[in-house]
């Protein structure tokens, strides 16, 4: 598979390899021939700098405290990976999701009800802090969020319409409903998520309690 990706690659440089060894064996004039070696030089730098930037801008450079984070809580490579590239979507996806509730006003109103952005990112800081619970975010990650995001993103289409119906204005409404059920459920996912720790703060309140009253006994 790896082969194969690296192949297609390379299609684009060994065809203009292929060019240039054509045009030398016409016998152009020099002049023409460096034209046409700096070109080709230029059109490939172009085509390298923008798979690299694209490559840059998907996923951040892993750091050293990173990684070092990762190692201490046992992460394989492989899930190193995952957890990296999922988190990278979800941010882009939150950073859409922030964009999309200030695009109107109903959609800013559910936000405010909700909390939906800010239960999104609070959500995504947490999931930072011990990438090991990945898989107790899966509602919000795999299914709510993008969903969130689609929605908002009909939503915004149609109300920019410049013209609009009954039906239209029903669509609208009938759409509102639904992201502001699907909001609902991402605040949700951030209460579940953090629940574990609510309870442990439960335990440690109840021991500190326990510990106060022997104290005041004494």
């Amino acid at each position: 598979m790896k082969k194969n990706k690296r192949f297609r690659k390379l299609l684009p440089l060994i065809g203009l390899v292929l060019v240039l060894y054509f045009l030398l064996e016409n016998g152009l004039p020099d002049i023409l021939i460096f034209l046409l070696i700096c070109g080709f030089i230029f059109i490939g730098l172009l085509i390298f700098n923008k798979r690299k930037g694209k490559s840059e801008e998907s996923l951040p450079v892993l750091t050293r405290e990173k990684e070092a984070h990762y190692e201490e809580l046992g992460m394989t490579d492989r899930e190193v990976d995952l957890f990296r590239n999922t988190m990278n979507h979800t941010k882009q996806q939150i950073v859409q999701l922030q964009e999309n509730m200030s695009g109107t006003a109903k959609l800013k109103a559910i936000d405010l009800r909700q909390n939906t952005v800010k239960a999104s990112k609070a959500l995504f800081k947490e999931l930072t802090k011990d990438p090991t619970k990945l898989h107790s975010a899966s509602h919000f990650l795999y299914t709510h969020l993008p969903n969130m995001v689609d929605l908002t993103n009909k939503y915004i289409e149609i109300n920019n319409h410049e013209l609009k119906n009954k039906q239209t204005y029903e669509k609208l409404e009938e759409s509102a409903q639904i992201i502001d059920q699907v909001a609902a459920l991402i605040a949700q996912d951030y209460q579940k998520f953090v629940e574990e720790d609510l309870e442990d703060l439960d335990i440690e309140l109840t021991v500190a309690k326990q510990s106060l009253k022997r104290d005041n006994r004494v």
